[in-house]
């Protein structure tokens, strides 16, 4: 989207929203080091719900019945699901290639836009997803050794949840463009928080927390993670698609990955020199769809 006509306070929660969400896939690492995958995902969900609970409770009354299918689908895709792919994903996938994959969320929003939503797509925008697949191709696959075969499937985990946020973006343009943005996202939360509640109680999580050394610490990452990234963000976020358009809040994915990578090596994570290269690849296709016109 062209910076004229663009207001001021939306490129202040853009950038925002790409430090914050940036700074999630290090934090995930970091709760990974105690809790399991599933249980990082349970926590950090029902911790952002809590977060948002007193919002969704003073909103509850004042919901339009027809809206409330497009908040539980949305709680589900653009929430509960993504938060344990990312958390499996991370298990073999260092966080600043899952920061970088996540970028593919505007490619996504694109498509699903325009097969769903009646959303125009011109032939240089289609050139730029082709780009930005053949890029994922690059980072998933290339490197020709055990370890980036074995973090493929862990690849495409991250993919299938940018999918999920395509799409979830779209309904919150497209189909609750009449709700608050504190409302919509604490009711998001609030459909799905039950779930991943019920579910710690099949997990060792509680167990962890009072009898696991570095199981509080931990616990604090994810508490950071739900508070920020997921409460916070998300309410950002939906201000973010009524303020703008759904291409240029998925623009975050510019800055998200460089806070990622940067993050990741801080960490000592390494980065192969086909990385960058795939990256370079999908962050050039993103590029192209969002000012292709």
């Amino acid at each position: 989207m062209p910076v004229t006509g663009t207001p001021a306070l939306a490129w202040i929660i853009l950038i925002f929203l790409s430090l914050i969400w940036g700074t999630s896939f290090i934090l995930i690492k970091k709760g990974l080091e105690i809790y399991s995958p599933d249980e990082l995902g349970a926590l950090r969900i029902t911790l952002a719900c809590l977060f948002l609970l007193p919002f969704a409770i003073k909103s509850l009354g004042t919901i339009p019945r027809r809206y409330w299918k497009w908040i539980a689908f949305s709680g589900f895709i653009g929430n509960l699901i993504p938060a344990f792919l990312f958390a499996f994903a991370e298990t073999e996938l260092a966080s600043g290639l899952a920061g970088v994959l996540n970028s593919l969320t505007a490619l996504f929003t694109l498509v699903i836009g325009a097969i769903f939503f009646q959303q125009r797509i011109t032939g240089l925008r289609i050139a730029g997803i082709i780009i930005g697949i053949g890029g994922t191709a690059v980072l998933i696959f290339s490197g020709g050794n055990a370890e980036t075969s074995g973090s493929a499937f862990h690849g495409f985990l991250v993919v299938l949840a940018t999918v999920m946020y395509g799409g979830s973006l779209n309904i919150i343009k497209h189909k609750m463009a009449g709700l608050s943005a504190i409302a919509m996202a604490s009711l998001c939360l609030l459909c799905v928080g039950p779930f991943a509640f019920v579910y710690l109680f099949s997990t060792e999580a509680f167990t962890k927390i009072t009898h696991t050394p570095g199981a509080w610490e931990a616990l604090g990452y994810i508490a950071l993670l739900a508070g920020f990234s997921t409460a916070i963000g998300l309410v950002l976020y939906n201000k973010l698609i009524h303020m703008t358009t759904t291409l240029f809040a998925s623009s975050s994915t510019y800055l998200m990955p460089i806070v990622a990578l940067l993050w990741g090596v801080l960490d000592g994570e390494t980065i192969h020199l086909y990385h960058y290269g795939g990256m370079l690849i999908i962050l050039l296709g993103v590029f192209i769809v969002n000012r292709a016109k």
